[in-house]
């Protein structure tokens, strides 16, 4: 466990010396307290679009985080070819994958911390209320689907060339995801045979990312989602990395690293 949790710290301070996440928080504070400003129509209600933009931004760059920082894990250990005497230390690769993976989750569980507290003060001055706890469900929720991304731009960081190939491609594979996912079904059901099989096998087969997104509960008051809930969707989303990472392990193990 001790080479598991150095490589994780290695990759947790390469995220931090990067531009990446300042760049991205700025341009969130910047955005949002810009949007806090604005006083439309004089509406009292303007803080639910603070929160809206919030959010929206806070998730825009968590994922830009998430993928751009796990997409280059391999591929720039191959390439500076310190992958060598990493694996002879020894290093197992599966050891890699695990270190690799807690690395991009704990960095970007610090960025999510660093974000929503942000949410939280810009918020709260406005609200003059703290909900405290259903901001930790919403920020816990999308820790776990930052799990199963990273997990899944890992895997496919195995099988892509370049870097840019593999966040492109994660990218779109996510937001197709965040934006189809849930519609999926419905969208199979007015389809004819046999796409409609097909639809409805990629419904069930794949992740459903927007199954964590908990904005409604944040923007409008609901309140706190039922810990059983929050449990399922954590042990779903364990589930699902699990799997990735397996099959992630399972193609570093094949590959040529001298190619």
């Amino acid at each position: 466990m001790n080479k598991i949790f150095t490589l994780a710290g290695v990759v947790i301070k390469e995220l931090y010396r990067r531009k990446d996440f300042y760049v991205l928080f700025v341009l969130t504070a910047v955005l949002t307290l810009a949007a806090g400003a604005v006083n439309f129509f004089r509406d009292e209600k303007i803080v639910r679009y603070v929160k809206d933009i919030c959010l929206l931004l806070i998730w825009i760059s968590s994922l830009v985080i998430t993928i751009v920082t796990a997409a280059r894990q391999i591929p720039a250990e191959r390439e500076a070819r310190t992958i060598f005497p990493l694996l002879a230390k020894p290093v197992s690769r599966g050891q890699v994958i695990a270190g690799k993976f807690l690395g991009c989750w704990f960095a970007t569980g610090i960025a999510l911390v660093v974000f929503y507290f942000f949410f939280a003060v810009i918020t709260g001055s406005k609200e003059q209320t703290w909900p405290v706890l259903t901001y930790l469900e919403a920020a816990w929720m999308q820790w776990c689907l930052l799990a199963i991304v990273i997990a899944l731009v890992l895997l496919g960081s195995i099988y892509f060339a370049a870097p840019s190939s593999t966040s492109t491609i994660s990218f779109i594979v996510v937001a197709g995801i965040l934006l189809v996912g849930g519609h999926l079904h419905v969208i199979a059901l007015q389809q004819p045979e046999p796409m409609q099989t097909v639809l409805t096998f990629v419904y069930y087969l794949m992740p459903h990312l927007e199954w964590f997104y908990l904005s409604d509960f944040v923007i409008y008051d609901f309140g706190r989602v039922p810990l059983l809930k929050i449990a399922e969707a954590s042990v779903y989303a364990a589930v699902w990395t699990e799997i990735l990472l397996l099959l992630a392990w399972l193609g570093f193990r094949r590959k040529n690293l001298t190619t």
